[in-house]
């Protein structure tokens, strides 16, 4: 706070976790997400809080269950695999309205694929891997600083809102090193109490904390409730950054890793005269579906670039509601976008 430091990525998050007052870390090693374990199995000690190396992922998202179901900040992280086997606990933790973090750095896939950055989580985690109609708060961040932010924001949200959040990166973000300085975090005298928490019935009636609501209309009353919920998040949290799209007449629509050669093949487009801009979602659910529409009345086409077989342009062609052609440039298994490779796909639009 104040100062910078040279970081991983995987290593930013797992301090700025710390710094947001993540009470207990459950985890099981995977890469290309294995700093941020290690990271935590040595500072939560230090700062004489909680880390379990867990027999699995699926005991690692349980374990997290029941420590917020005791009110305590609490998160996990994985990659790609390891996410798709917690899905489970992730469902049982929205269904129980119970605030956790869940950090996914992506690898190639699908199965165990490779270690290589990829973008291939983006239906599991903004449609939901787990059965039910439940949503996550989802992160993008496209950089180490903004890996550092994300978390603590996704913790203060998960609060605020009694839902999960996930940060998804990918190992291209968890390996590389940039300058991070961390904030401060907020006042959690600032966030609703968490008076549902199980912390003991003394003096008190008691709280119950469960997903399973049998007989009657419990379920539908409480689906009822979570849509609710779940409508203010996409009025308040949308996050999403333009570059050179007011008069741009290709819009390039790109998250994470793949944004970064998208924000400089727009800076080399723009060099040599191209009207071309970018739409950056910081989080891809609650989806920026509005500034989509918006720049849909100026754009001609749009560019949707992921490091996947095309996920996310499903998203963009519900913003842009048919009034431009979207198209798609991408490849799966651990392809990382360059700004020429962006530059001629774009010069071949134009």
């Amino acid at each position: 706070m104040g100062e910078k430091y040279l970081m991983k990525g995987n290593e930013a998050l797992g301090e700025a976790a710390i710094i947001a007052g993540c009470d207990a870390y459950f985890g099981y090693p995977i890469t290309p997400q294995n700093e941020l374990t290690a990271y935590m199995s040595k500072r939560m000690l230090e700062e004489g809080r909680v880390f379990v190396q867990s027999e699995s992922e699926v005991a690692a998202i349980n374990m997290v269950f029941g420590a917020a179901g005791a009110g305590k900040r609490t998160m996990t992280s994985s990659s790609s695999p390891g996410v798709s086997l917690k899905q489970e606990g992730i469902s049982y933790l929205a269904g129980a309205q119970l605030p956790a973090v869940i950090v996914n750095v992506m690898r190639g896939g699908p199965g165990l694929g490779n270690i290589s950055p990829a973008q291939g989580d983006y239906y599991q985690a903004t449609r939901g891997g787990g059965n039910g109609d439940y949503r996550l708060i989802v992160f993008a961040p496209n950089s180490v600083q903004e890996m550092a932010d994300d978390v603590m924001d996704a913790f203060d949200l998960a609060d605020k809102y009694r839902m999960p959040a996930m940060v998804m990166a990918d190992g291209m973000l968890g390996q590389m090193m940039e300058p991070v300085e961390f904030k401060e975090p907020k006042n959690k005298k600032d966030l609703p109490a968490k008076d549902w928490a199980l912390t003991g019935a003394k003096g008190r009636p008691r709280n119950i904390v469960r997903s399973l609501m049998l007989g009657g209309t419990g379920l539908y009353e409480h689906n009822e409730v979570l849509r609710k919920i779940y409508a203010q998040v996409e009025a308040a949290e949308t996050r999403y950054e333009e570059l050179e799209t007011a008069d741009a007449e290709v819009t390039l629509v790109a998250y994470g890793s793949a944004s970064r050669a998208c924000i400089g093949a727009v800076r080399h487009l723009r060099a040599a005269g191209k009207k071309v801009g970018l739409i950056r979602p910081r989080v891809i659910w609650p989806y920026p579906y509005k500034a989509l529409e918006k720049q849909a009345e100026k754009s001609k086409k749009f560019l949707v670039v992921e490091m996947n077989l095309g996920q996310m342009i499903d998203d963009v062609r519900i913003g842009v509601a048919g009034k431009a052609p979207v198209e798609f440039y991408g490849y799966a298994g651990g392809w990382i976008p360059t700004v020429k490779e962006v530059v001629d796909r774009v010069n071949q639009m134009l």
